[in-house]
């Protein structure tokens, strides 16, 4: 079964109000009531409507998103970071470092990882290397060597 998809935006709003303490099945609830000022009264840094908007596109798939999991669309190196504290309580400096493609050493428990690989885009990996400590690492295709035309 593939995951719903979010954007990183839908993302961090989701987010955003379960660090808030709402529960899914309330976040559900008050997008289906297409309540978006009731969201914005928990956490005003976001317009709720869009959410509202895009959940209404394929409400089951985005009661499945949030029930069940979701893949981001597509993840930034910042909405990384972003979702590492929203999603896990997880800070720059403290709990992982930053490096130049991505970050080292992020110590997660077994099921927040399965989230993090569930969550992730295509753009990321993730790599236990068996010490507990967790890569996440750019997926960069491999470099094309131009052709001599032999």
């Amino acid at each position: 079964m593939t995951k719903s998809k979010l954007t990183l935006m839908e993302a961090y709003m989701v987010e955003s109000l379960r660090c808030k303490g709402m529960s899914i099945e309330e976040i559900i609830t008050l997008v289906e009531q297409e309540d978006a000022d009731r969201l914005k009264e928990i956490e005003p840094r976001f317009d709720y409507s869009v959410l509202v908007k895009a959940a209404r596109k394929d409400l089951a798939a985005f009661r499945s998103a949030l029930s069940d999991g979701y893949e981001v669309k597509f993840v930034t190196f910042n909405g990384l970071k972003n979702l590492l504290r929203m999603r896990f309580g997880k800070e720059e400096e403290s709990d992982y470092a930053v490096t130049e493609t991505g970050i080292n050493g992020l110590r997660l428990q077994p099921h927040e990882l399965e989230q993090l690989n569930d969550m992730l885009s295509s753009n990321w990996l993730v790599i236990n290397d068996g010490s507990g400590a967790i890569k996440v690492e750019l997926n960069m295709p491999a470099e094309v060597t131009p052709s001599t035309g032999v």
